[in-house]
């Protein structure tokens, strides 16, 4: 299978660069095996029954984008300055955070970046395009000041149409975010509101929550022209005990599992045993789900639109058949939904239960 086999044209201007207002105004594309019906998430707990659970990631997204200065004494003690931005990655091991830095030739290993008065950061390596530093603060007085001081980092096909603004702080962070540490949101849940998630409990469906911690990496295209060759980013998670019985019961009492987006739904499947049940879990899954793939825990996805040879668009074809997605997608660009992180959502349902 070929990463070819995974391209479509699809027209710059379906590619969103502000939500629906309000969140729930988005359209919903239902799509099970042999039909497809257009509608809005606002109708979501039509397609939804008694007992079923949905599962929902409620990471919190870092401002991770930080705008700063690099000074440098020079001839004749000359202080020069240069403007540097810094979008932080991840968090590694001893206090290092991986970041990309614009321009990255501008500061060398050693030297300082000033964000303000209180922070600034050290640059210690630079490996493959990315840089490493390391913060005058650690820990939560770290992320403290990056929500006082730094802004949303928007995907870069959206950075690169329009700025960063105060919106984003909102739109870009689902209402349940709560674990701080994504820096890219799991969009399929920016859709829900209090009302809806409260609409949807009173109908008998459950919720529950998992935490998978989204990287950069989500943005890296495959390089790979033979797919299986490869190799996902590592994302930290955790499934709590309480979720582990929720939803072991629901799969017990004939429910379905239903992840919404992407990222609950590589977790579930990473924590999942062999007869489908799951587990109490936490560490990094890079769990690659690909045509082939077995599913063992999902028995449907609630997913945004995504792009062009992704390995996001490789997943989805592991649900529902690359076939089925072929059309599902051809669909939607005709219909003119709108695409990526900002866009318009779908609710997949696969021809069985379990695949």
């Amino acid at each position: 299978m070929f990463l070819n086999d995974f391209d479509f044209d699809l027209p710059e201007e379906l590619i969103a660069t502000r939500p629906a207002s309000p969140r729930t105004s988005a359209r919903l594309l239902v799509a099970t095996a042999n039909k497809v019906d257009d509608t809005t998430v606002s109708d979501l707990p039509k397609y939804l029954k008694p007992g079923d659970r949905l599962v929902f990631n409620d990471t919190k997204v870092i401002p991770a984008r930080l705008n700063g200065v690099r000074n440098r004494l020079i001839d004749n003690d000359k202080l020069t300055s240069s403007n540097i931005e810094v979008t932080l990655l991840s968090l590694k091991k001893q206090g290092i955070w991986s970041a990309l830095i614009k321009p990255l030739r501008k500061v060398k290993i050693g030297e300082k970046i000033f964000f303000d008065k209180n922070l600034q950061a050290k640059l210690t390596d630079k490996i493959d395009g990315q840089a490493s530093l390391r913060f005058n603060i650690k820990g939560s007085e770290l992320l403290k000041r990056l929500e006082d001081i730094g802004t949303m980092p928007l995907p870069p096909y959206i950075a690169t149409k329009r700025r960063v603004d105060r919106r984003d702080n909102f739109d870009y962070q689902t209402v349940f975010a709560r674990k701080l540490g994504s820096v890219a949101a799991p969009t399929a849940s920016l859709h829900f509101d209090d009302a809806l998630l409260g609409e949807i409990k009173n109908i008998g469906v459950d919720t529950s929550f998992v935490t998978l911690h989204v990287g950069a990496g989500t943005f890296l295209p495959v390089k790979d022209d033979d797919i299986k060759k490869h190799k996902m980013h590592a994302e930290y998670g955790e499934i709590c005990q309480q979720t582990v019985e929720e939803i072991n019961k629901t799969q017990k009492d004939g429910g379905r599992i239903i992840p919404v987006g992407t990222t609950a739904l590589r977790l579930l499947e990473s924590s999942a045993l062999s007869d489908g049940t799951v587990r109490k879990w936490s560490g990094e899954t890079d769990i690659f789900i690909y045509p082939g793939y077995k599913f063992k825990v999902a028995d449907g996805l609630m997913t945004n639109f995504h792009l062009p040879k992704s390995t996001l668009i490789m997943l989805v074809s592991a649900l529902m058949s690359k076939e089925t997605i072929e059309t599902i997608y051809d669909h939607a660009i005709k219909q003119k939904y709108r695409f990526f992180s900002y866009g318009d959502s779908s609710l997949l349902f696969p021809k069985k239960d379990r695949v």
